[in-house]
């Protein structure tokens, strides 16, 4: 190799606005601003690498200092443009900010620029690399890029605009380098070829641009590489994938089939084979990943799109488009993203070549049971499953909603004595309805049911008129059964969403309800009765010494209508009991007169709680045989 070989990619660096390979909106509207000479004081390329930003801005610097310039073509022989080309120009000044980031580097420059130019017509400061500089390099900067001198000009080339202080960008004109298209890097890498006298075949340029990600730089450098086998013979697309460490499409293609068809001791067969041809695991994982992309693209779009999406020739596409019956999209998709994963597991793992057989067998079995129609079956089955389980519901049987009442019957009360006083509104008489009790045996019915309850979809607030229904929901739905024996000695005062409201006659109740975790299991069973959380549940006492619903002296009372009785009460004897006798006389705040007490004379008010006490012992006392139950504190 001579001393004087100049690589391609410098060889062939454009030297004019009209030579810059694609950016056309990026050369019309410099060409428009050096032809009107509208030109600004600072300038900021950014775009991925390899895409001309540099280029573009010796090619702008050439133009402003070029002796016929401002001009849109320089001549390319004046002293200015000579040392441009050459890379010694004396008015353009070329940094590197990687290597000069500091506060002290900016601040050299700064006192340079004072000097005037001594060729050209501006002083052109092009900084590669600009967000390499500290934030103090920025911030010495930002007075001089604002206002620098009349024939300063700033060109800033960065890769990662996002790292430069939003102040700088501010202060520039900025021009986004977009990815060059691969047709244009083939037809430059053709020109190049010709000039060369380089034998390549058309797919193999293809497969260089593919590589590139459009950058024209890494494909000419790829080009030159490649060019020491064009001298002898004709440079096809297998030696591309063999500098590239990639593997041939038909090699791809046979490891899909036995993927797809679901034979992993093959597949490792084939995999040991390009192993041990040399390639790395991650690189084989990559190719296999590109392979069903492109695979999935012949599946899913037109025939106009597949040459430019995939970068294929039209055989290796006829060949996948007789692969893409054989798996539904979202398997395809299922196997790439399978891929990506074991790429991951590759790049952290020590022993990639275990991974790599791991993920090949993985890959070879994971298509045999994922058909889409047996996906669709295990779906209905599923959801067929469901519909029925919610059909069986107890929320939705109307057995459940609308439980068997039953009126207890209970001998005529003694007829009370008619007073003045009328009944407050949250008194009112209420016929004493509840349901049938049944022995233990059919508690334990009530308990298996609430555990297979299904909370409605929706919340329901109830209307106030089927609270006794929706009293036995909630019982049903609690789990303990002391807690629903102990809540059948209460009354419910509201039941809906918003809250729901119990009271006892006996305080001690009350607090054993609310010191423990009965409470809980009530919120709990009220929380899945509405379908939501946090239901509000207020236990308290009922209002016992309050006065009671009053009957005028002159009316006689209705036939169905009674005096409040104790609601805790589950026997007619002792509802019987708690009927006032008073004629003429104001009724005692006791609730519980004596049931032996015939004549017009009240008793002190210290037997009235003796009798009181008494009576709700023995009522507690009835309620614990019937339920075969205890007092837990």
């Amino acid at each position: 190799m001579s001393g004087n070989y100049i690589p391609l990619y410098r060889k062939y660096r454009p030297q004019s606005l009209d030579t810059l390979v694609g950016q056309e909106h990026i050369k019309k509207t410099l060409t428009s601003a050096i032809e009107l000479g509208k030109i600004s004081h600072a300038y900021l390329f950014t775009g991925p690498r390899g895409t001309g930003k540099t280029s573009t801005a010796r090619i702008l610097a050439k133009s402003l200092n070029c002796k016929n310039g401002p001009t849109v073509h320089p001549c390319g022989e004046c002293e200015s443009c000579r040392d441009i080309t050459n890379s010694i120009p004396i008015d353009v000044i070329e940094i590197d900010a990687a290597s000069n980031r500091k506060v002290e580097d900016a601040q050299n420059l700064l006192e340079k620029i004072q000097y005037v130019p001594v060729n050209g017509k501006y002083k052109i400061y092009i900084i590669d690399e600009v967000h390499m500089l500290t934030n103090h390099a920025f911030n010495a900067l930002l007075k001089t890029l604002e206002e620098p001198p009349e024939n300063v000009i700033f060109i800033l080339a960065t890769t990662e605009v996002h790292k430069v202080l939003d102040t700088i960008k501010s202060r520039c004109q900025r021009f986004d380098f977009r990815r060059i298209t691969t047709d244009d890097i083939v037809k430059h890498l053709r020109y190049i070829s010709d000039q060369e006298g380089i034998k390549i075949t058309d797919d193999a340029l293809f497969a260089i641009a593919k590589n590139s990600a459009g950058g024209m730089r890494d494909s000419i450098s790829l080009l030159d590489q490649l060019s020491i086998l064009g001298i002898s013979k004709e440079i096809t697309v297998d030696d591309v994938n063999s500098i590239l460490g990639r593997i041939s499409f038909d090699v791809l293609k046979h490891l899909s089939e036995k993927i797809i068809d679901s034979k992993p001791s093959e597949a490792i067969e084939i995999l040991n084979d390009i192993y041990n041809s040399g390639n790395e695991p991650l690189q084989i994982l990559t190719n296999l990943c590109e392979y069903f992309k492109n695979l999935l693209i012949v599946k899913t779009c037109s025939d106009k799109l597949l040459q430019d999406l995939t970068g294929l020739n039209e055989p290796q596409i006829k060949e996948l488009s007789s692969q893409k019956d054989s798996l539904e999209a979202h398997q395809i998709v299922f196997l790439i993203e399978r891929i990506s994963y074991y790429i991951k597991e590759i790049k952290l793992a020590s022993n990639q070549h275990l991974w790599l057989e791991v993920g090949m067998i993985d890959l070879a079995n994971m298509s045999e049971n994922s058909a889409l129609l047996d996906l669709q079956n295990r779906i209905k089955a599923l959801e067929g499953g469901n519909l029925n389980y919610a059909v069986q519901s107890p929320q939705i049987k109307a057995p459940v909603q609308e439980p068997v009442m039953e009126v207890v019957t209970r001998p005529a009360p003694i007829e009370p004595q008619p007073i003045s006083s009328s009944p407050k509104p949250e008194e009112k008489i209420e016929p004493d309805v509840k349901p049938t009790v049944e022995p233990q045996r059919e508690e334990a019915k009530t308990t298996n049911e609430a555990e297979e309850f299904t909370p409605p979809p929706v919340a329901k607030k109830s209307d106030g008129k089927d609270i006794a229904s929706m009293w036995q929901m909630l019982l049903a739905n609690i789990k303990s059964p002391s807690t629903q024996a102990l809540l059948k000695l209460a009354k419910p005062a509201k039941i809906e969403p918003d809250g729901v409201v119990i009271t006892f006659r006996n305080e001690r109740l009350v607090s054993q309800i609310n010191d423990s975790n009965k409470k809980q299991l009530i919120i709990d069973a009220a929380n899945i009765m509405f379908n939501q959380k946090d239901t509000s549940v207020t236990i308290k006492t009922a209002q016992f010494g309050d006065s009671k619903p009053a009957v005028s002296h002159t009316e006689a009372p209705e036939e169905d209508s009674e005096p409040e009785e104790p609601e805790a009460s589950s026997t007619p004897q002792i509802q019987q009991s708690q009927k006032q006798e008073t004629e003429g006389k104001a009724p005692i705040k006791s609730d519980i007169p004596d049931s032996q007490q015939n004549n017009e004379t009240l008793k002190p008010v210290e037997e009235n709680k003796k009798e009181k006490e008494r009576i709700e012992s023995d009522q507690e006392k009835m309620v614990l045989e019937l339920f075969d139950g205890k007092y837990v504190e």
